[in-house]
């Protein structure tokens, strides 16, 4: 398949939207969303159906509307030509700075028109025609987006909200014009009060000047608000899209060659010094320093990284000076990668929204109806033409379900943007549907509930050992082992004695005796670590001392390393993979949302056990010593008795149980396998922010809904109230604008989510 983006111009409402998309999946092969907030259609197509992109832009602009393919930049040149500037962009003149200007001139030349008509008092004699001078450019100009949407559109057979719109302002302005020059109302002298409904009176001599006025004003004021929101909804992608490096000080022949970061190549070597960003990912090959990833992860406190580590491009080096090798560049980077899956999910469509675009299909045509029928039936019912003109324009305009187009794409829009600056990557628009659903959540347990990583976690001495001198003769031996026991243990015997690895002693004659442990001599002393069959095959006394300690360790699931020196047994360490301190809150955090956490590991029930204890699991809701192609028939088991389950894990053995769960959640700093098969990425690898991820996309669809129900909800309310003469044409203008405020503002407090 080819995927394209087309930049989408002149959408003005739900109806735009739904029409261009209708067109567009009607050609063979093609598979088109149309996304009204970030005015983009991203179409797919076979590549043997015969379809190409300029076909697809000439149909989009045979229905009024303007379309261009969106290419990503060329890599930049090492040296712009001389003379060359910055060229200008399509930001450097942007929709609200048009729409501002055209508001501020009609505001200026409405307000007056709006104040004769309100307060008599103010109606001098003749004052009706400075009326008709200053609301003639209101509804010419100003209106003219409105009025140029309504004829491009019935051109092609079609009715949008701009069709309500221009009719509505045309109808009462028409009218005015020939109450002045044919009927009574250009007399001088002539009077006219004020009311918020329609009231009877002489279609001759009433005008609606201040109407045609108003609801442009109105309506003008509504869609700057909202161009404005929709700039600010789409922030924390932008800020995501402005986060890496422009160029980077590349290490070539030794010395230091500063070139753009598109000239980066994987395996070259680059120079970041304090305050500077990371240009792309890849992993420290010299020096140390503490590193500040708070956009990507929304982890505030800097990490520190040293040779070896990982480092991602977009993150802020803090302190020291660090040479980097590059690992993946361009495209292939996290933060690129991060930036994609936001716009797709921004671009994608929920449900609720294709239910919403199939409302504003039908709902133009049927509202134009209602204002037929409206006028007709109040000229039979009363014969009175003004009555029953006020109320057709009233419904035109009330009825403009302008709202209904912005309610999803706002919402998703702030609310994956917001997710993004936390570290919660929403892969797409269905995945919140599924949230609002699940009611189990599995997680598994190494590198999701615990570290992934052994640690030393307790220290038993046998009889008057000294614990000290039993870490540092241990710690000393192991440290010459690379197995991830000895490491644990040389860590923390490092740690609790207060030094660096490097400062332990260094052993004399080391050996590795394989699947038993470590021998050597450290500081004169014959040291043995590693199981009881190491200890008791170099006939060490006092083995029984230390069996208990052993059984005790094992029981609460630890890996026990037996360390004895001098031909005695002198204590136990006991080794483990390490919850993470996080977890228990974790866990309280998932139940305190409904949910019912499982753990799923492949180690012993003893250890399964031991983590579930720590962080507040039932023992049975644990399932042990499961194969990694097990871990799918956990998933469908548990939805087989009914139940919804979102899957929490980070390896390439949990990328299967993840597609098969209802709603897969990846930790970001597990394998690409885990994070391509799961709906939403947690970036940090802190299970606490599943529970924020569930309540962001909850919260997410949730404001949809909210949105949904305001924008249609309210033009169902006012369309009988306006059908019935009991709401004013401007009145109805400055509600029907104002609602599309209150979607987007409502939408814009997910920016406040924490």
């Amino acid at each position: 398949m080819t995927e394209v983006e087309l930049a989408v111009g002149g959408m003005t409402c739900a109806s735009c939207s739904s029409r261009i998309e209708k067109k567009l999946n009607r050609m063979e092969g093609v598979t088109a969303t149309v996304n009204l907030a970030t005015e983009k259609a991203k179409v797919s197509f076979g590549e043997g159906e015969g379809v190409a992109v300029a076909q697809l832009i000439a149909l989009v602009e045979k229905l009024g509307y303007t379309a261009e393919e969106i290419v990503p930049p060329p890599p930049e040149p090492l040296e712009p030509p001389p003379g060359t500037g910055p060229a200008p962009t399509t930001a450097d003149i942007t929709e609200p700075d048009t729409l501002r200007q055209r508001l501020i001139v009609s505001a200026v030349l409405s307000l007056p028109v709006v104040l004769l008509a309100m307060i008599p008092a103010l109606q001098f004699d003749s004052w009706q025609w400075l009326s008709l001078t200053l609301a003639a450019p209101v509804v010419v100009w100003g209106g003219l987006p409105f009025h140029r949407a309504a004829f491009t559109n019935l051109r092609h057979g079609a009715a949008t909200m701009d069709t309500l719109v221009s009719v509505g302002t045309l109808a009462a302005f028409g009218w005015s014009l020939w109450a002045l020059f044919v009927g009574d109302a250009g007399i001088p002298g002539m009077r006219h009060g004020f009311d918020f409904t329609a009231s009877p009176g002489d279609g001759a001599s009433t005008i609606y000047l201040e109407v045609a006025a108003g609801v442009v004003t109105f309506i003008l004021l509504g869609r700057w608000l909202e161009a404005r929101s929709k700039q600010k909804a789409g922030s924390a992608l932008r800020a995501l899209l402005e986060l890496g490096a422009k160029d980077v000080a590349v290490l070539r022949d030794g010395t230091e060659q500063r070139v753009p970061v598109g000239r980066l190549a994987v395996g070259d070597r680059f120079v970041v010094r304090p305050g500077e960003t990371v240009a792309t990912d890849g992993t420290v090959v010299e020096g140390a320093s503490a590193v500040e990833a708070s956009m990507l992860t929304g982890e505030s406190v800097p990490v520190d990284v040293g040779v070896d580590a990982a480092v991602t491009g977009g993150t802020v080096n803090v302190s020291g000076r660090l040479v980097v090798r590059a690992t993946r560049v361009g495209s292939d980077t996290q933060l690129a990668r991060m930036a994609r899956l936001v716009e797709d999910a921004q671009t994608g469509k929920a449900q609720v929204q294709r239910l919403a675009d199939r409302i504003a299909g039908v709902f133009v045509p049927t509202v134009l109806l209602i204002a037929v029928g409206t006028l007709g039936g109040w000229l039979g019912a009363t014969g009175d033409a003004t009555a029953a003109f006020t109320a057709a324009v009233a419904v035109l305009i009330i009825a403009c379900p302008c709202a209904l187009g912005l309610a999803t794409p706002t919402a998703l829009m702030v609310g994956t943007g917001r997710g993004a600056q936390l570290g919660i990557l929403i892969k797409g628009p269905e995945v919140l549907e599924s949230t609002r659903r699940v009611d189990t959540v599995v997680l598994d347990k190494t590198g999701t509930v615990t570290t992934g990583r052994m640690e030393l976690t307790d220290v038993h001495v046998a009889g008057d050992t000294q614990e000290r001198l039993l870490l540092r003769l241990a710690g000393a031996l192991e440290h010459a082992s690379e197995h991830p026991v000895a490491r644990a243990v040389t860590a923390g015997a490092a740690e609790r004695l207060g030094l660096a690895a490097g400062e332990l002693p260094t052993p004399e004659r080391f050996e590795n005796v394989a699947g038993a442990g470590v021998r050597g001599t450290v500081e004169g002393h014959e040291v043995l670590a590693g199981r009881e069959r190491l200890l008791a095959e170099a006939g060490v006394t006092g083995l029984e001392a230390v069996a208990k300690l052993r059984d005790d360790a094992e029981a609460a699931g630890r890996t026990a390393v037996l360390v004895a020196w001098d031909g005695a047994a002198r204590g136990v360490l006991a080794v483990a993979d390490a919850v993470k301190e996080t977890s228990a809150e974790a866990v309280r955090e998932l139940r305190s949302l409904g949910l019912t956490p499982v753990l799923l590991t492949g180690d012993n029930q003893a250890v399964a056990r031991t983590v579930a204890d720590a962080v507040g699991i039932a023992p049975d809701a644990v399932f042990a010593e499961v194969l990694p192609q097990d871990k799918v028939d956990v998933v469908r088991r548990l939805q087989g008795e009914g139940k919804v389950v979102a899957m929490v894990g980070d390896g390439v053995n949990d990328a299967a149980a993840l597609a098969t769960a209802d709603l897969g959640l990846a930790m970001g700093t597990g394998t690409d396998a885990a994070i391509e098969a799961s709906d939403l990425t947690l970036v940090r690898g802190d299970l606490r922010v599943a529970a924020d991820a569930i309540r962001l996309s909850r919260k997410t669809l949730a404001t949809i809904k909210g949105n949904l129900f305001w924008a249609f909800g309210y033009n169902v309310a006012a369309l009988p109230l306006a059908a019935a003469g009991l709401l004013n044409p401007m009145i109805a203008g400055a509600a029907m604008a104002f609602s599309s405020v209150f979607v987007v503002t409502n939408s814009l407090r997910l920016r406040t989510f924490t």
